[in-house]
């Protein structure tokens, strides 16, 4: 089974930006030289533990350090853009790197209300999503005899294009459109099932993608033993509860008890919503992904770790190609 990551570029508590930015160069090219398929980069934006927000740029800089991977965005928060714009960026990504880039879009802005707001700034606002989807394929497809309009770089580029979602919306337009469908279970799987199965019972196939094809995001924190495998996701446990409180920030150290700085209540939240993990040993990470593999029944595996030190997040990445390649 194709094995792909998802990085937002996490700058940790006592790193710089650029620091972050190196180390996602670094991971690509260890992720290529693992048998890694895809090296996916998510929109994020004003918060200062992300350093993806300029995801198009990042990508183009990421293909440029490496040879053979696919490279792309998972996602672009297409309402923040126009989708003329974004057809440009890709088709230029396309263009520098044939058969490389992939396009996944969210319906999300992938921040707050008020940032959002700058982010559209000059927008007549309402839900446009399936409408700018539907342009944006036509703006990346051959250009038609007599269109005014047409992006350049990007026009024939063919770049594949996911739909991304945690909900049934996402699963529903993915399937009207014919496209391939990759679910956030890393961070909200409260809907996977349902949208897994609505996904496939509507799909409607396409001439780019005659077959459904279902992506299930995982969190791996992989190491020596499961206890430092615990230790290592106390640091995601942090973020996503300092998310929720209202307090994004850096990404923060790992910590020996995540018991000491959470309630009950906040910490079955958090288990809830990343529920969708492979944690500890690489015997007890492989027992965990071929559980989840076995239950939904993916076409393709993408992971992602929030791990503060970069080695640490280098050997969890490798432990697990291992256990997927292997």
């Amino acid at each position: 089974m194709p094995y792909s990551v998802l990085d937002l570029s996490p700058v940790p508590q006592g790193a710089t930006q650029a620091e972050a930015l190196a180390n996602t160069a670094a991971l690509a090219r260890h992720a290529e030289a693992l048998g890694y398929r895809r090296y996916w980069m998510a929109e994020h934006h004003n918060m200062v533990g992300i350093a993806s927000a300029a995801t198009a740029v990042l990508i183009g800089h990421v293909a440029g350090a490496t040879s053979t991977i696919r490279v792309g965005a998972g996602g672009i928060m297409l309402p923040n853009h126009a989708p003329l714009m974004v057809a440009e960026a890709f088709g230029t990504l396309a263009t520098l790197y044939p058969d490389r880039i992939d396009l996944g879009l969210g319906r999300a802005p992938g921040t707050d209300m008020a940032t959002a707001r700058a982010l559209r700034r000059g927008l007549s606002g309402g839900d446009t999503f399936p409408q700018d989807v539907v342009e944006l394929m036509g703006f990346l497809g051959e250009a038609e005899e007599g269109q005014s309009v047409r992006a350049v770089p990007g026009a024939g580029t063919h770049v594949p294009i996911w739909m991304l979602g945690s909900s049934l919306f996402g699963a529903q337009l993915a399937a009207h459109l014919g496209l391939p469908y990759a679910f956030a279970s890393h961070f909200a799987p409260a809907a996977l099932d349902d949208a897994i199965a609505t996904y496939r019972a509507g799909y409607r196939p396409s001439a780019v993608n005659p077959e459904p094809k279902f992506m299930l995001a995982i969190n791996v924190f992989a190491a020596d033993t499961d206890a430092q495998g615990e230790r290592l996701r106390t640091s995601m446990q942090q973020a996503f509860l300092n998310l929720r409180r209202g307090q994004p920030g850096y990404l923060p150290a790992p910590v020996d008890d995540i018991t000491a700085i959470a309630s009950p209540a906040e910490l079955a939240m958090v288990e809830q919503a990343l529920s969708v993990s492979a944690v500890g040993s690489k015997a007890t990470v492989g027992a965990a992904l071929e559980r989840l593999i076995a239950r939904y029944a993916p076409d393709e595996v993408i992971l992602t770790g929030q791990i503060h030190d970069h080695a640490a997040r280098m050997k969890s990445f490798a432990i697990a190609a291992e256990v997927l390649g292997g």
